[in-house]
């Protein structure tokens, strides 16, 4: 819902503080009433963060999300969490964010996403069509993290590492986009870079100034196959990998100090089993 980890703690903190404040006797459907709560209290937060998006210097990424290797096995749930799907959702409406995810990620029905967010279930038909409209024009194809992506990863970064332009170009496809998020607190580059040419050039530029050196481990972030680089034992960034075709389309480099100090916790990422609506 909000495509960060700090937001989403002080939702789930006021969330908290409201069920213990509510009387247990008054809930008839406990776990119902807590994702209308959580639910809205990040419609609330969404709306605040619009302000401070405007504001963001430099691309503004989700904060990566350190995931299990086995998030992949549930496609629909890993290209969920992915970096490229949460942009697409940045350019929803908080209620359309809602509306999509309920919905087509965790399946409640129109009926309950209704009493969830407190529309009625025509408006909220609407606003999933509108939604799910909106997302499928944008997403592009979703391939989990697997072994074939770390083949790939690993002979990009090993080329380049050795400057080897021919066999970092064989690995990117034509319309790689490439997206840094440095917060403006570290140098990345402001805006994307798209084409072949222009990454590979970007990312020869970056492996030439000693990050190709710095010490590398393989990880599954937001569902995706991802390098984290580390500076005196410390993450200095982490870059998640879009495979499509078996080719690199889309590459994320978060550099923001701010969203790099949860990578070290793995999440295990699941569904919730039951709806809460169903005994």
């Amino acid at each position: 819902m909000l495509g960060s980890a700090t937001d989403a703690e002080d939702v789930l903190q006021e969330s908290y503080l409201r069920w213990r404040a509510v009387d247990r006797a008054e809930v008839g459907h406990p776990r119902a009433y807590l994702v209308r709560v959580v639910t809205r209290q990040a419609l609330n937060h969404l709306r605040a963060a619009r302000a401070r998006r405007e504001e963001y210097v430099g691309t503004w990424l989700p904060e990566p999300i350190r995931t299990a290797p086995e998030v992949s096995e549930d496609v629909v749930l890993a290209e969920s969490v992915s970096m490229a799907v949460l942009l697409v959702l940045e350019t929803l409406g908080p209620a359309e964010r809602a509306v999509f995810l309920l919905h087509d990620v965790f399946g409640y029905t129109h009926p309950e996403i209704a009493a969830t967010i407190g529309k009625n279930e025509v408006t909220v038909r609407q606003i999933a069509h509108r939604a799910r409209r909106h997302v499928r024009a944008r997403r592009r194809r979703f391939e989990p993290d697997s072994a074939a992506a770390r083949e790939i990863i690993q002979r990009f970064l090993r080329a380049a590492a050795t400057g080897e332009v021919q066999a970092l170009m064989d690995l990117l496809a034509p319309d790689v986009v490439q997206i840094s998020d440095g917060g403006g607190k570290v140098p990345a580059a402001r805006r994307p870079i798209v084409g072949r040419d222009e990454v590979a050039r970007f990312v020869l530029g970056v492996a030439r100034t000693g990050a190709a050196d710095a010490p590398v481990e393989h990880v599954t972030c937001n569902g995706m196959p991802a390098a984290r680089f580390l500076a005196g034992g410390e993450p200095d960034w982490l870059l998640a990998f879009e495979i499509r075709d078996g080719r690199i389309s889309g590459l994320y480099g978060i550099r923001n100090p701010d969203k790099l100090h949860r990578a070290d916790t793995v999440r295990a990422l699941d569904r919730g089993g039951l709806r809460p609506w169903k005994p």
